[in-house]
């Protein structure tokens, strides 16, 4: 599964090669309200075919007639705004005071596609700098709080996945919890060193590892963009890696089971004299109450509340979902 990025370059790569004329839009600049977050990105070809997105819709619309009309040129970078005028934030979809601007590039090449494709889809954190009067792009190294920005000569922009999620266990519902993430821009990585279960896992673009809970996180170093989840229901192999979690930088740690199991969890933690402090960082029972049953709803309520948490919003752990649905 692409994230959005990849997939807007991967196809951008593929009309270029059929030997369309390409335009890459991203959005560098916004101010008040806006429909989509800095960085953005969108391919169009010349006979107004795209892929990704850049506002709600309406500003695709335009951009696809100006493509049909010939008004975007093909020869080098240049900018466009939107919503300057209450009347254009009205007519373009854009909230109140909202307004963005789009640096649009011809693709010139393949070369830095091919490039930066590879190092995202191996893990890469890349910056992308667009020499506007020329065209020409240079790929270094990124990091992980860039966002896209322009100045008079430059785009630059940062690609690659922000933030990783372990997830301990090989199950039904860690393949759900895995493809969302990975919808999500997280580099996910799986472990379980149950050789019946991690042989079973068929869920691409995932790291896998047959380490012990405790020895990956250990060598993983977590950092606060790392989210680490337990989902085993063994609490050899999930209150291993909790107590090594726990004590991390991670943003979120959770565990997935009912109240009941999830307070002789707590107590379980507290003999190895694991502060009070770090057992209280323990999200248990996992994820946002939706009123989740199957694996894909609680799935989904896991990575809503990691999303959450990944955003800084309050979330409250007043979870009544049913104690079998919760351990499914």
């Amino acid at each position: 599964m692409y994230t959005a990025d990849l997939e807007v370059l991967h196809t951008a790569r593929r009309w270029f090669q059929e030997k369309h004329r390409v335009l890459l839009a991203t959005v560098v600049r916004t101010w008040g309200s806006s429909p989509r977050p800095i960085g953005s990105m969108m391919v169009m070809r010349a006979d107004g075919h795209v892929r990704g997105s850049v506002s709600g819709g309406c500003i695709e619309d335009d951009l696809i007639l100006r493509l049909r009309e010939g008004a975007l040129s093909f020869e080098r970078p240049f900018s466009t705004t939107y919503g300057l005028q209450a009347e254009d934030a009205h007519k373009f979809g854009l909230p109140c005071g909202g307004t963005l601007e789009l640096l649009i590039e011809p693709i010139q090449t393949d070369v830095w596609l091919d490039q930066l494709i590879s190092q995202v889809e191996h893990g890469a954190l890349v910056k992308r700098t667009l020499t506007l009067a020329t065209g020409e792009v240079a790929l270094d190294a990124g990091n992980t709080t860039g966002s896209a920005y322009a100045t008079a000569s430059a785009l630059v922009s940062f690609h690659g996945p922000r933030h990783r999620l372990l997830i301990i266990g090989a199950g039904q519902l860690s393949r759900y919890v895995a493809q969302f993430a990975l919808a999500l821009d997280y580099a996910v990585i799986v472990c379980d060193p149950r050789e019946e279960f991690l042989k079973e896992w068929d869920v691409d673009g995932v790291q896998c590892s047959d380490e012990m809970p405790d020895d990956l996180i250990l060598r993983l170093a977590p950092d606060a963009r790392t989210a680490i989840v337990t989902l085993t229901h063994d609490p050899k192999l999930d209150d291993m890696a909790l107590l090594e979690a726990l004590i991390s930088p991670a943003f979120y740690v959770g565990a997935v089971g009912s109240r009941r199991n999830n307070a002789e969890r707590r107590e379980r933690l507290a003999y190895f004299e694991l502060e009070a402090d770090h057992i209280d960082r323990l999200r248990g029972p996992i994820g946002l109450h939706l009123g989740a049953k199957t694996p894909p709803e609680i799935a989904l309520a896991i990575m809503a509340e990691i999303t959450a948490f990944r955003h800084h919003v309050p979330v409250l752990q007043t979870h009544t979902m049913r104690d079998d649905a919760r351990s499914a």
